[in-house]
């Protein structure tokens, strides 16, 4: 999981982050060949000198900018990080960083002694919580978040936060993928979300990271670093470089709401409104979701599901368990229309479903 134990025990086999080798990456073209002007040469070389250090220069600036607004926070045994949200002392946070706990101890970049913070609410279907400081401190500073649309592929990204209790780390990386649908584990902590329309990085994602920034070179945040993959085939360890950031149109949704209201009103997330278990065939593997449950008027009983239908497919995709009926419904919205395949008494049978919302 994403959040650590705050008297982990740390390897000393810390790398320095540098821009260099990625700064040379961009200048490597510039050299003049074999047949270029002679003339040139000494502004190409002057340009692939410089490309570095400009390089360096804006991350160093990011990070100036940026970081201060980053803070750890300790809930209960546990570590990890949060985002000033705007400068009345809320920060958006994780949902799996509070847990249960209802209040926290935040170290603030102004310098002084933890303060106290008190749960707004949490939100563990997004994965998403809002704090709030008993006492907003002089100089906290707000960060600035980005437009999701304006997020792409390649993009240069720093990850901040708290990994392994290491408060105000900065990795680097990439974008490395839009749109990617994940299910967090229950174990450790975890929320079990299934989670749409992450950005996946390159940057190093490691427990105590979640909750933290997701920051472009534009000092603007565009997601909060929330969980990294792991390899079953390493019995579970962590995959390097692949960590997945919750966008920041997500995460202002939830948060603006939770400010507002106390709770979040609008999730815009789809659901068939039923209550359901994973179940397996003759050979123990899982092979659908028994609907144990209809919600009262909600959008399975109107499309004629009912208590023992075991769902199989919803439109192209196949349904086993109770994650992948999830991750099925992840890229819909309340009011599209799907199609649900499902077996009655042996039987296979398809309904329209108008979907509702979570």
């Amino acid at each position: 999981m994403d959040t650590t134990p705050a008297r982990a025990r740390l390897r000393r086999s810390l790398l320095p982050l540098t821009a260099g080798a990625c700064a040379l990456v961009l200048a490597g073209g510039c050299a003049g060949g074999p047949d270029s002007p002679p003339s040139g040469a000494p502004v190409q070389k002057a340009a692939a000198a410089a490309a570095p250090d400009d390089l360096q220069e804006r991350y160093q600036k990011v990070i100036n900018d940026v970081l201060p607004s980053v803070v750890q926070i300790a809930a209960g045994d546990s570590l990890g990080s949060g985002v000033v949200y705007d400068d009345r002392g809320h920060i958006v946070t994780n949902a799996h960083v509070v847990g249960e706990e209802k209040t926290f101890d935040v170290s603030v970049a102004t310098g002084e002694k933890a303060l106290k913070a008190s749960l707004v609410s949490s939100y563990p279907e997004q994965d998403l919580a809002v704090v709030k400081l008993d006492r907003v401190p002089d100089g906290l500073r707000a960060a600035r978040f980005g437009d999701a649309d304006k997020v792409e592929v390649g993009q240069i990204v720093l990850a901040m936060g708290s990994p392994l209790g290491l408060s105000s780390s900065v990795t680097q990386g990439i974008v490395s993928a839009l749109g990617r649908t994940v299910s967090e584990s229950r174990s450790g902590g975890g929320t079990g979300a299934t989670l749409a329309d992450m950005v996946q990085t390159s940057a190093a994602i490691n427990p105590g990271n979640s909750g933290g920034a997701l920051v472009n070179l534009d000092s603007q945040v565009i997601g909060i670093p929330t969980l990294a993959a792991t390899d079953p085939q390493l019995g579970g360890s962590a995959a390097p470089g692949i960590g997945f950031a919750i966008p920041v149109s997500m995460v202002r949704t939830v948060a603006d709401q939770i400010i507002e209201s106390g709770r979040v009103t609008d999730s815009g997330r789809a659901a068939l409104e039923i209550t359901g278990r994973t179940v397996v065939d003759d050979d123990y593997r899982p092979a659908g979701v028994a609907i144990v449950s209809v919600e009262e008027d909600g959008a399975a009983r109107k499309a004629g599901l009912r208590v023992g239908d075991i769902i199989t497919r919803v439109g192209d995709t196949p349904v086993t368990t109770i994650t992948s009926l999830s991750e099925a419904l992840a890229g819909d919205k309340p009011g599209d229309r799907v199609r649900v395949t499902y077996t009655r008494g042996g039987d296979e049978r398809t309904a329209e479903v108008t979907l509702g919302e979570v």
